[in-house]
């Protein structure tokens, strides 16, 4: 049963839902209301903040904890239906995670459509990667890691790897990830009716669109659930199963281990999407971001030799399991 704290973080949200709903607030203003919310957002003791340039044109931060690992490191791809979010709206919540996976995190601030539409944030992503590779951390040292939107955008990062014949990294972690932009009707399930009323009210719907422009939303890089999802690296995918998005992550958690990718499902009951952004209230928020540095202690302690793509080649696995959390 979700925490007496979370029962309170969706009541307001859902009371947030109908002036919304009435207002039908721009882009511009929900980027200004996620900005002002980042404010009392404060990064978590003893963890560095390095604000840097990639290849001197992508604003990026290292965020790195004390007694992090000397050669490991994390690529984080923030979330917000790929035309809301920044640097400071999630910076607590991948300080936070950072520290518990005792990882240094890079995290970039992607180009957002409408301005920038598809694919500006996935060269950005690539980008990012190449340059961590560049800058001499290795394949099977890097991870690649994203919530919502930035989670459907590191499953994007990883198939494209694949499909340039490019190294892959270690693993690929989705918090709630966006797999499927084509959103229909039938998402916003029975359980899922408080979050479904405020995504509505937010308009949700057009953000998909804005990002693919002139491209169809079930294009595998814009929608992983429909990309062929052989030969990838090992998967974390977290979701609550009251998310709109939850039949979607099933649809391709399945998929993924069907074709014979090694896939952890990590389901939470009831929560609302995004809890990982409320960590220092919501205890679940806690509980995931443990899970997920559990998830890489495991991955780097049973790594027998480094995941390297060659060009023309494929990479083949045993079918993966669902595991429960």
């Amino acid at each position: 049963m979700p925490s007496f704290q979370h029962l309170l973080l969706k009541q307001l949200l859902t009371a947030a839902a109908s002036p919304l709903a009435r207002r039908k607030p721009s882009v511009g203003a929900m980027r200004l209301a996620m900005e002002a919310g980042a404010l009392f957002q404060f990064m978590p003791w003893r963890v560095h903040l390095e604000s840097l340039k990639v290849d001197n044109r992508l604003e990026a931060e290292w965020l790195r904890p004390r007694g992090a690992h000397a050669t490991r490191v994390m690529l984080y791809l923030h979330g917000g239906g790929y035309v809301l979010g920044s640097l400071n709206t999630h910076r607590s919540m991948v300080g936070s995670l950072a520290q518990r996976c005792g990882l240094n995190v890079l995290t970039i601030n992607y180009r957002k459509a409408p301005d920038h539409p598809f694919p500006a944030a996935l060269d950005d992503a690539r980008r990012a990667y190449r340059w961590l590779l560049r800058h001499g951390h290795q394949p099977h040292d890097i991870v690649v890691a994203g919530d919502s939107a930035g989670g459907g955008l590191a499953l994007a990062l990883v198939l494209a790897l694949r499909d340039a014949g490019e190294a892959l990294p270690a693993a690929a972690i989705g918090l709630s990830p966006w797999t499927d932009l084509n959103l229909p009707l039938t998402a916003l399930r029975r359980v899922a009716r408080e979050e479904g009323l405020l995504l509505e009210a937010l308009q949700m719907r057009t953000w998909g669109p804005l990002y693919a422009r002139k491209t169809p939303l079930a294009h595998p890089l814009l929608s992983p659930t429909q990309a062929d999802l052989h030969g990838l690296p090992p998967i974390l995918i977290q979701v609550s199963t009251a998310e709109v998005l939850y039949d979607d992550v099933l649809k391709f958690v399945d998929k993924a281990q069907a074709a014979g990718s090694e896939v952890t499902l990590q389901p939470f009951q009831g929560l609302v999407h995004w809890w990982h952004l409320f960590w220092r209230v919501v205890p679940e928020g806690r509980q995931a971001l443990d899970q997920v540095a559990g998830f890489l202690e495991q991955l780097w302690a049973t790594a027998k030799a480094p995941p390297v793509v060659w060009p023309g080649a494929e990479m083949r696995r045993a079918p993966g399991r669902r595991r429960a959390a």
